[in-house]
C-alpha cells in the first residue's frame, strides 16, 4: 500500500504520460499489465498508483522504490526496456521524474 511520507529511504518515482484519446487505453492497459505482470514483482518495489485525467490525455503513474538503485537496475532489464519503447510509441510524450517528498499533508480522519 502506498504510504507518502518525508522518510529520504524511500525514492519515489513519477512518470507522465501525453497520450492522444485515441492510445489512451493502449497506454493505459500496457502500463497496468507491466505492473501486474512485472514491475510489482522486482526487488525493491513497494507500491504504485495509476492515476488518468478526465480529457483521457494524460496517463500519470506514481511507484515508490526502497532505493534510487532499486528502480534504476529495473529500468535496465530486457522486459522494462521493451515497455519502454513500446509505451514511448503510443504516447506523445513521457516523462520519468524521480522525486523526494518534501512535505505530506493529511485532514487524519
Amino acid at each position: 500500500m502506498l504510504n507518502i511520507t518525508t522518510d529520504r529511504s524511500v525514492q519515489t518515482v513519477i512518470l507522465t504520460y501525453e497520450v492522444t484519446p485515441a492510445t489512451f487505453l493502449d497506454v493505459l492497459e500496457k502500463l497496468t499489465a507491466a505492473y501486474h505482470v512485472f514491475i510489482s514483482k522486482q526487488p525493491g518495489f513497494i507500491a504504485s498508483a495509476i492515476h488518468v485525467n478526465d480529457a483521457r490525455t494524460r496517463v500519470a503513474s506514481y511507484s515508490q522504490w526502497n532505493s534510487r538503485e532499486d528502480f534504476q537496475v529495473v529500468l535496465r532489464t530486457t522486459e522494462m526496456r521493451e515497455t519502454n519503447r513500446e509505451l514511448g510509441e503510443l504516447s506523445k510524450s513521457f516523462l520519468p521524474v524521480m522525486y523526494e517528498v518534501a512535505e505530506v499533508f493529511s485532514n487524519d480522519i
